[in-house]
């Protein structure tokens, strides 16, 4: 069974900065990418970031060039690494796991069963 471990949420200001991480286990597959996608009070989920399994990070445009993604795999973890954070970044921000990344590109998500319980983020003054 798969099994994903967020950390690293916390409040901060408006242009601050925050780094999540995630441990997985349980993932059976030879290769899978893993991911953020996050759900701000009151919207629907959303995707954030994905690493395909040999690390090619991917972004959607809300975040493309404040965010970095990274994983470590020999140790099945990976990193957001949060810079420039706006008040619309709250939200929680669930880390999992998929054969690829189409989904967070395309709008779509991966079973539920793939993702962690996630890790609450505030910006705020």
């Amino acid at each position: 069974q798969v099994q994903l471990v967020e950390s690293g949420g916390g409040s901060v200001q408006p242009g601050g900065s925050l780094r999540l991480s995630c441990v997985a286990s349980g993932v059976t597959w030879d290769g899978y990418a893993i991911g953020w996608f996050r759900q701000a009070p009151g919207k629907e989920r959303e995707g954030a970031a994905c690493a395909a399994y040999d690390g090619s990070p991917y972004y959607v445009d809300s975040v493309l060039g404040r965010f970095t993604i990274s994983r470590e795999s020999s140790k099945n973890t990976v990193y957001l690494q949060m810079h420039s954070l706006k008040p619309e970044d709250t939200g929680v921000y669930y880390c999992v796991v998929d054969l690829d990344c189409s989904k967070w590109l395309l709008g779509a998500f991966p079973p539920t069963e793939n993702w962690g319980q996630g890790t609450q983020v505030v910006v705020s003054s």
